[in-house]
């Protein structure tokens, strides 16, 4: 948004140009610390007087103030405006949608094949609505399940709203594409890799509101993320968290693989990051970034560490730490942190940007140094 919304608006400007057009349905981001202060209204009418400042208008007044403004602090600024997606479509797969809500059973799209590139599953611009099942493991609204290297498939442009069990997820593959979509109101985690072997995935410019706690899933899911990350050699790139009962970004990284994945000779924990740039979390009832258990990336992440700090033929002395740079985030309006780790090893926060929220800005638990000519 451009300007600043107030309670008992009918209108909002926005800070882009659009080609939304009367009838067509928008949600609106929470900028409060309430992750539930986000809205859907339909459209009435759009006034592209200024085609770079569209006013949008609708005739259900705004119950909650929505903030939109940068602020300067010094030489720098932060970005602390409510997003605003659009979630009709031109062709819409749907639940039934006077049981779905009820019942929290909807349609959902299960996509497998047995081996690498087996398959090509292309989704484009399309809405999807009263989606996934509860209390059904599997039973998501895009369901990406083991098949392998997935090169020729990709998710994009979608809009994923009113779900009851997450809305993406990448269970057993690499090289998905998942990229441009708008997720509003979905219970459990949004975007969620699933056991901890899944690599090489690439996941940008994803606006993701409203994230709800799921009482019928995982355990996890109780508190869930707008992203919820089991291994950390992914791509995330310029993605928005834009409100949740828990948390914008989990990285939630364990020591080896679970479920059909699991594998002892694969360390999650301890494997590299692969590009986490630009991305954006407010208005969380816990943390915008969370790093746990803790991420201690090495040259070789299953290798076993002694720290015989006294022996050149330790593991340690030939296992080094491997940088991991978290890049240009922003986190704002969270309940306590804006950004949080647990155990990290050579874990680098490069131009981090966080205020407002209400425990701390940046929290380290623990380091685990490095050793170097005997030395911690």
């Amino acid at each position: 948004m451009k300007d600043t919304a107030q309670a008992g608006d009918t209108s909002i400007v926005l800070d882009t140009a659009v080609d939304w057009v009367e009838g067509e349905t928008i949600a609106i981001a929470s900028t409060s610390y309430d992750p539930r202060k986000a809205e859907k209204r339909v459209i009435s009418e759009v006034d592209n007087t200024d085609s770079d400042a569209p006013v949008i208008h609708f005739t259900e007044p705004l119950l909650y103030k929505h903030f939109a403004k940068i602020d300067t602090y010094g030489d720098d600024t932060i970005d602390m405006r409510a997003e605003v997606g659009l979630l009709s479509r031109n062709v819409v797969f749907r639940g039934d949608p006077e049981t779905s809500i009820d019942a929290e059973y909807g349609a959902t799209i299960f996509i497998h094949s047995a081996g690498d590139d087996s398959l090509a599953a292309r989704l484009s611009y399309v809405e999807l609505t009263h989606v996934g099942q509860a209390s059904q493991l599997g039973r998501y609204a895009v369901h990406f399940h083991m098949i392998g290297a997935i090169h020729n498939s990709y998710v994009k442009g979608l809009a994923v709203h009113q779900g009851n069990n997450r809305a993406f997820t990448i269970h057993g593959n690499s090289h998905l594409r998942i990229i441009d979509n708008v997720a509003f109101d979905v219970k459990g985690h949004t975007v969620f890799i699933e056991d901890g072997a899944e690599t090489k995935n690439y996941i940008e410019n994803n606006l993701v509101m409203m994230t709800k706690r799921s009482m019928s899933l995982l355990n996890t899911d109780q508190t869930p993320a707008c992203f919820w990350i089991t291994n950390p050699d992914n791509q995330f790139i310029n993605n928005r968290a834009a409100g949740s009962d828990r948390y914008g970004f989990w990285f939630d990284l364990q020591e080896n693989p679970t479920g059909p994945s699991a594998d002892p000779n694969y360390c999650p924990i301890n494997d590299k990051l692969g590009e986490f740039r630009g991305n954006h979390a407010h208005s969380m009832g816990r943390y915008g970034l969370r790093i746990f258990h803790g991420h201690v990336p090495r040259k070789f992440p299953c290798r076993s560490i002694t720290y015989d700090y006294e022996n050149p033929e330790d593991p340690y002395h030939n296992n080094p730490l491997v940088t991991a740079n978290y890049v240009d985030f922003t986190g704002w309006k969270c309940n306590r942190n804006g950004a949080i780790t647990g155990k990290v090893g050579d874990v680098r926060l490069i131009n981090f940007k966080v205020a407002d929220n209400l425990l701390a800005g940046i929290e380290f638990e623990e380091v685990d140094t490095q050793v170097k000519d005997g030395k911690a």
